[in-house]
């Protein structure tokens, strides 16, 4: 069996080059904001994160996963399935199947599609250069559900309705899905031809369900089934909401402090103050983000940045963005199409692709992947700006 461990020289540049690069990181901002200052920030705003936004996440994500449950357990998504599956082949180039991986990332995360690709059932199929691109389906679709809900949640200062531009922003990310599996497929055509099968079909075994015309449900009476998906959507929903602390805390403190300036009384250590580092380089791509992205305020930019690593910290800016009048509608459903789109996927692209056995795409899968976040976000901006 292949040894997966790997080992670097104890002491290495590149144990230099990171220390250089964390302490330069900090003394940075604890010449702007004073050391004390700077880290009661840091651990205010985490708390503030954790209890004003993560627990409002998470209550969503509780709800949303009980409603999912019901539509599965029920088989409405089955019936959606269906409708979905002529439009597969046109559109991505893959067997109506991957309708369920689209289904499935939607209502839960990016990595729920590794589940069903290493299912042989499913992969049945596939031919071999589709599997890769699952990859790219999967997360372009992640956490979806989450998103959308969220963002339809929030309230527009400006009296814009989030509801409709959530909507157009889910059309973004359909677009950009597209793009991003269409420009994976290049690759993988290249790499494996067009005729290899991804399994071969054995007749006798066991796991060769159809899943295109088969849908597990529970054991027991209708009553039982709908208080027992009820129950099972909403503790996934609850384990949604703590896998995303980690992110949440870390990733969006970090981002906040370089995203928002002192208050009026200047650096007190209060929660979400910082050095606007990340509007200053919004200010300078403007001439490129405005006319493509339609950000009005360069501080929206912290959005898509967030997350490239971690989506469930990106809405938590939302709320803070829109009271303050930084975003409106055009900003939600650009939000919404590049947060599902994105949606942390260099966090999980290279786990995903090496589960797939395909470590040597990795590479090809976000290039692919970055093209379609941008697009999901371009696309959301004019479809808004046409129908809005």
């Amino acid at each position: 069996m292949e040894n997966s461990k790997r080992f670097k020289k104890a002491i290495s540049l590149e144990g230099v080059i990171f220390l250089v690069c964390f302490v330069f990181f900090f003394y940075f901002l604890c010449s702007k904001m004073g050391m004390v200052n700077m880290f009661k920030t840091l651990m205010d705003t985490a708390y503030q994160l954790l209890i004003q936004t993560v627990l409002s996440i998470m209550s969503i994500a509780v709800l949303a996963g009980a409603i999912s449950a019901l539509l599965s357990e029920f088989g409405v998504i089955a019936i959606i399935n269906k409708i979905l599956s002529p439009l597969m082949k046109p559109l991505y180039d893959l067997p109506g199947a991957a309708t369920l991986g689209i289904i499935t990332t939607y209502l839960s995360d990016n990595p729920a599609i590794i589940t069903l690709a290493n299912d042989k059932g499913f992969k049945r199929y596939f031919k071999k250069y589709q599997i890769p691109a699952l990859t790219n389906l999967g997360t372009a679709f992640g956490m979806g559900l989450i998103v959308t809900t969220f963002m339809m949640s929030q309230q527009s200062t400006k009296g814009e309705n989030l509801v409709s531009a959530a909507l157009i922003g889910n059309l973004g990310a359909v677009i950009g899905s597209i793009i991003s599996v269409r420009i994976m497929l290049h690759f993988t055509k290249k790499e494996y031809g067009t005729n290899l099968m991804a399994v071969e079909v054995e007749k006798d075994e066991d796991s060769n369900i159809d899943y295109m015309n088969k849908r597990e449900i529970r054991e027991g009476s209708t009553g039982k089934r709908f208080l027992e998906a009820l129950l099972e959507g909403g503790k996934s929903g609850v384990e949604m909401g703590v896998a995303i602390i980690p992110g949440v805390l870390i990733i969006c403190t970090l981002v906040l402090m370089l995203t928002k300036g002192p208050s009026v009384k200047g650096y007190t250590g209060a929660a979400f103050e910082g050095v606007p580092v990340l509007p200053w380089i919004g200010d300078k791509l403007s001439f490129i983000i405005k006319p493509l992205l339609g950000f009005h305020n360069s501080q929206a930019i912290a959005f898509p940045v967030t997350a490239l690593g971690a989506v469930g910290a990106a809405i938590s800016l939302v709320p803070d963005f829109l009271k303050n009048g930084v975003i409106g509608g055009n900003e939600i459903a650009v939000f919404t199409a590049m947060g599902m789109c994105w949606s942390g996927y260099l966090s999980t692209h290279v786990a995903m692709m090496d589960s797939l056995n395909c470590r040597e795409l990795t590479g090809k899968a976000i290039i692919s992947h970055t093209v379609g976040g941008l697009g999901a976000g371009i696309s959301a901006h004019f479809l808004y700006m046409l129908i809005c």
